[in-house]
């Protein structure tokens, strides 16, 4: 299972009741965060979510709106006792910024280790058990967006392991795809596993305009975030100039990627009520949810 909570969903300034954009990831006891905007620890706060938990921090650009929350979220992860490192994984040319960022933390009690990625191609890695993909995108500094998948093993079949007179205590070792041997016969895994599953996917994506590598990353996800900075179609001359995106763009894209789900997230202040234009979104794609702070998921396997 993957919980997927917004922690906040403002863009450029936060609102009284409206965090900005953030997003926080569980599998399996540890967690990612994407983004740490001002007030992200708040939020963290009021969703009682743990800070120990995160592993790492992906980081889609160094904009202030997304990375100021930084040195207070670090300072209470130091206060409650942390020792384990903590990954901070950023667009080409980040260091710099995010070291600068970090001088006014002083002494913390762990270590902190930044890692950029390409911003001008695609770049595949593995964080707490899923597989991330980054793409760079179209905004005023190097930006990513970021898939997230769980690769999920095949049922595993007892029939057919007693089929074959396999003892129980090899079955762990067949499930996690290595061969045994049993009265000299040599067992492989696809004797006794079912069918290949789909993995769970999770994508996001904000601070863009669309390029075409937005729907090779979404294509498919279970849940696609995407920024909806704008929600009046009216807005999309303001859109371009500012490299962000309308709602009936990210839902185009939710569309042709075929998506199951849409949340919008990283709202204009100049729009505080965002469920006013939900029917740009809804009417093109159906199933597009209004992102709020602290509105959760729990994704499962089949």
């Amino acid at each position: 299972m993957i919980k997927v909570t917004l922690v906040g969903t403002g863009g450029m300034v936060p609102l009284p009741g409206r965090y900005l954009a953030s997003c926080h990831i569980e599998y399996q006891g540890k967690a990612l965060l994407i983004d740490c905007g001002e007030g992200t620890q708040i939020s963290l706060h009021k969703g009682k979510i743990s800070l120990n938990k995160i592993d790492t921090i992906l980081i889609t650009h160094c904009h202030a709106d997304h990375v100021t929350g930084l040195p207070g979220l670090l300072l209470t992860m130091g206060n409650h006792g942390r020792t384990e490192p903590l990954n901070i994984v950023a667009p080409r040319g980040s260091s710099r910024i995010l070291n600068s960022l970090l001088l006014v933390c002083g002494f913390l009690p762990f270590q902190v280790i930044i890692s950029e990625l390409h911003d001008t191609k695609p770049q595949e890695f593995d964080l707490i058990g899923l597989n991330i993909k980054s793409i760079p995108l179209r905004h005023h500094i190097n930006c990513l967006g970021y898939s997230l998948e769980l690769v999920l093993r095949p049922h595993f079949q007892p029939d057919k392991a007693k089929k074959y007179n396999i003892p129980v205590k090899l079955w762990r070792l067949l499930h996690g795809g290595q061969e045994v041997v049993v009265d000299d016969r040599t067992i492989t895994p696809d004797m006794v596993l079912g069918e290949p599953r789909k993995p769970i996917k999770i994508s996001y994506v904000t601070d863009t305009r669309p390029v075409k590598l937005i729907d090779e990353i979404v294509k498919d996800s279970d849940l696609f975030i995407c920024e909806g900075m704008y929600g009046n179609d009216e807005m999309h001359e303001g859109a371009v100039a500012k490299m962000h995106m309308i709602f009936s763009e990210a839902a185009n894209i939710a569309l042709n990627a075929g998506v199951k789900e849409l949340w919008l997230t990283h709202f204009s202040p100049s729009m505080p009520n965002p469920e006013e234009y939900k029917d740009s979104a809804a009417n093109i794609f159906a199933n597009t949810v209004i992102g709020k702070d602290l509105m959760s998921k729990t994704l499962k396997s089949d």
